[in-house]
Order: C-alpha cells, then sequence, then structure tokens
C-alpha cells in the first residue's frame, strides 16, 4: 500500500485473498479514503467495507483515466507500480533470499522509501529507530 506522496506500507503475505488483506488494509489506510487499484478482483469489495474505490482496468490497455475531464488522469496505479519496480531493482542483485529472510528485506527498503534519504544520511534514523 502506498500513498501518493507518502509512506508506504509492504508486508509478506500467506495468501492473495480478501480475508487476508482486508485487516491489513482497515489498519493503514483511513476509511472513506479512495483507493486505486488494477481490476484484480480481490478489491472488488473495497467500497463493502468502507473505502472510495477506483480502478483501471490493465487487461483493455487503460493505464491512466482522467475521470472529471480537467487533462490531469488521476485514476492510475502507477505509484505502486513504480515503487515495485523500484524495489525489484533493489533485489535483484541480493539473488537467493530465503522466504524466511524476504520480510527483513522488505521492511529495510520500506523504511528506506520511507525516511528519504539515502546514503551516510540514512545512519542517524536508522540508530534513532533502534534506539526507541
Amino acid at each position: 500500500m502506498i500513498q501518493r506522496g507518502g509512506a508506504v506500507v509492504v508486508r509478506m503475505l500467506e495468501n492473495v485473498q480478501q480475508a487476508t488483506i482486508r485487516p491489513l488494509i482497515e489498519r493503514f489506510i483511513a476509511l472513506g479514503t479512495r483507493v486505486y487499484t488494477d481490476e484484480y478482483d480481490i478489491y472488488h469489495r473495497l467500497p463493502d467495507w468502507g473505502f472510495d474505490h477506483r480502478t483501471v482496468c490493465h487487461s483493455r490497455g487503460e493505464y491512466a483515466r482522467d475521470e472529471d475531464r480537467d487533462g490531469f488522469y488521476e485514476v492510475h496505479v502507477n505509484t505502486a507500480e513504480g515503487f515495485w519496480s523500484l524495489l525489484r531493482s533493489w533485489l535483484r542483485p541480493h539473488r537467493g533470499i530465503s522466504q524466511e529472510k524476504l520480510p527483513l528485506y522488505l521492511g529495510f527498503f520500506q523504511f528506506v522509501h520511507n525516511t528519504r534519504i539515502r546514503g551516510k544520511g540514512l545512519l542517524r534514523p536508522l540508530l534513532e529507530l533502534l534506539v526507541a
């Protein structure tokens, strides 16, 4: 889950089912929030759970949509797609990560992404997190 211009939450799930993702969605996303997803059917119940839901249909060649005709294509999942691309690029050199250790890698990448600091500047926030 990623907020445009905001924080990301990454979790490794046992399975991809509504019963598995619903508690996470309800924990990290405020009720009534507009949520943008692709057309994957796991998300179809978001309105029933109290969220405003908009989708793009990749299978029909739709990647962004301007719903209010103001010239800004607000319905898209490009933010999430971009994040996953960065994550895959970062994981690629770490070939052979075990399922057991993958949550640690994901947690560290989430931390780095959310602090928006790179290099030596990352040391202070990391130490603050570990000491807190």
